[in-house]
């Protein structure tokens, strides 16, 4: 956009420059034709005579009147059929595609009066000129500019090659690093398992630092599983996909969450609408609203309430899950999404704390063509919102 701007600019100050240039010249010629025309008129014993020598040349006309404004001798073509103001000495004047010049006569010997002469030119040549200008002009912007677009993409895209080569070796490094940490902390986990199934000889606080070990390798597992979880799908950019009814899957995660929300004392309620039919893959979509729910039941207090609900909008489906929690700092809810960030209030809204549960959803999201957005307030609960496009072809349920 800066480029065509820029190009514009120059080429209207090309056009108004070289257009300013070809009627000076214009002007230049109006004026020595008239010049050499009023030469042509004098009075000879009371008499205006006229000695009409051939002094125009092809597109140029000269034009004589008497002091009263009358005609009196045409040379050339085309004339100007405009009405001459003797009133007015000198008129440059551009009408009907010419430019004309008229200046007043006056006798050499007594300065009197006796006619005007009126140079005219077409400036058909003139704007022919300026058209073949504009075309070529505006050919050569058009042409710059494609050939800087297509200029800037090949640059952007070596620039962009190294990136992206070093954005797919860190992805599979993660990916890497994540499978090769499988085994060790298999094998951790295993030993302070079988460690605490005898502590018979074992010292209360050694007991508390196998707990805390276990404690640890769990997170760490949870951030591994988590990490190659991402890293698989940020390598995926097409997958195999079913057509899933999301109605089943939400009433199956209501009923299983109830439990836990009845023990915390928070109302779980649903609000489910016919179709909820998609294409994608279930088991990565039941995570991401496992994630949604169990965050909503984690941060929503004793006496507050959950909503699940579906609706269709359009061609899409929006699922929602409203709470009645402590909600999300505005300053936090452009970065929620973020992987590996947290706050402390917010922020907390990730599998196992890691910060990467809300950074999972949204790429599985993205995947199926959707996109998840949430709505905030701080001390009044937050909405997270899920829009993927509808199945059309929905089989028999």
């Amino acid at each position: 956009m800066v480029l065509a701007g820029i190009m514009v600019v120059f080429a209207i100050a090309i056009r108004t420059t070289f257009a300013y240039t070809l009627h000076h010249q214009v002007s230049q010629r109006l004026q020595n034709l008239v010049k050499a025309g009023s030469l042509e008129l004098e009075i000879e014993d009371g008499r205006l005579e006229l000695d009409q020598e051939d002094l125009v040349r092809d597109l140029q006309s000269l034009q004589w009147y008497d002091p009263t404004g009358q005609l009196v001798g045409t040379q050339g073509q085309p004339a100007s059929n405009l009405p001459l103001d003797p009133q007015q000495l000198v008129r440059l004047q551009t009408h009907a595609n010419l430019k004309s010049m008229t200046v007043p006569v006056q006798d050499l010997n007594t300065g009197q009066l006796i006619g005007f002469v009126r140079a005219n030119e077409s400036l058909e040549a003139v704007n022919q000129t300026l058209q073949q200008l504009d075309w070529g002009l505006g050919g050569g912007a058009i042409l710059a500019i494609v050939l800087s677009g297509i200029g800037g993409t090949w640059l952007t895209a070596r620039a962009m090659h190294p990136i992206e080569q070093s954005m797919r070796q860190l992805q599979q490094f993660t990916a890497d690093a994540s499978h090769e940490l499988r085994s060790p902390l298999t094998a951790i986990k295993t030993n302070a398992t079988v460690a605490q199934k005898y502590p018979e000889g074992m010292r209360q606080t050694d007991a508390e630092k196998f707990q805390a070990i276990l404690s640890a390798v769990n997170q760490m597992t949870a951030l591994t599983e988590s990490l190659l979880q991402l890293a698989r799908l940020d390598q995926s950019s097409e997958q195999h996909q079913d057509p899933i009814n999301l109605l089943h899957t939400l009433e199956e995660l209501s009923q299983h969450y109830q439990r836990q929300a009845q023990s915390k004392g928070i109302t779980l309620t649903t609000q489910l609408a016919e179709p909820t039919w998609v294409l994608g893959h279930e088991d990565q979509l039941r995570q991401v609203l496992v994630n949604l729910l169990e965050n909503a039941l984690r941060y929503t207090p004793t006496g507050g309430a959950v909503q699940v609900s579906s609706t269709r909008v359009g061609s899409s489906i929006l699922i929602q899950v409203q709470d009645t929690g402590m909600g999300i700092k505005a300053e936090h809810r452009e970065k929620i999404f973020d992987r590996f960030w947290q706050a402390d209030t917010s922020r907390s809204y990730q599998t196992e704390g890691c910060g990467l549960g809300l950074a999972i959803a949204r790429r599985i999201v993205q995947l199926h063509k959707g996109n998840i957005a949430v709505e905030s307030e701080w001390t009044q609960g937050s909405c997270f919102s899920i829009k993927l496009p509808l199945y059309d072809s929905s089989p028999e349920r």
